[in-house]
């Protein structure tokens, strides 16, 4: 069955998944898996569905009847989940905590290229910086690292970063 990955955008208010499900039910979908949040006064999100072949262009085409509700985009996805990676391979979660400042997430995300990690889930946000003022910013990043890469190193760029940026950082290897 094809799956479709949907990114979703529109003016937060109630009902928004609701109408997007419909569609999807409307057309045989099944909602598979999604990540949605209210950002800004917009809720957004990306959600992969899985839907009968004969009825995809069908749905993707009934998309558009949600326009001035929600902005939905449909992209192909693999058709089958993907398998499970013969490589085996670690997982590290990496927390940050500091002062908010532009170019956080941009070094943080260098510094895991330069060691060709990938980013499995990232969640940041910024919050009032209780008694000093100002703002804090919090990120949540898992990565994925291939075997044989070298932990203690990624760690030690992690942490110089750190000392730079003046923020709290844990990483911790699962």
């Amino acid at each position: 069955m094809p799956r479709l990955v949907l990114t979703v955008i529109g003016d937060d208010r109630s009902g928004l998944v609701e109408a997007l499900a419909n569609v999807v039910t409307a057309h045989g979908g099944n909602w598979e898996r999604s990540q949605m949040a209210e950002l800004a006064g917009k809720f957004a999100g990306i959600v992969v569905v899985s839907v009968p072949a004969e009825r995809a262009d069908e749905l993707t085409g009934s998309l558009r009847e949600l326009d001035g509700l929600l902005d939905v985009a449909a992209h192909p996805g693999a058709d089958e989940p993907l398998a499970a990676p013969a490589v085996e391979h670690n997982t590290l979660t990496i927390d940050l905590v500091g002062n908010d400042h532009p170019g956080i997430v941009h070094d943080v995300s260098a510094v895991l290229a330069r060691h060709g990690l990938s980013i499995v889930t990232i969640e940041t946000t910024t919050r009032d910086a209780p008694m000093a003022g100002g703002r804090l910013f919090e990120a949540h990043v898992v990565v994925r690292v291939p075997q044989g890469a070298e932990i203690s190193q990624i760690r030690g760029d992690l942490e110089r970063l750190a000392t730079e940026l003046l923020v709290d950082l844990d990483v911790s290897e699962q």
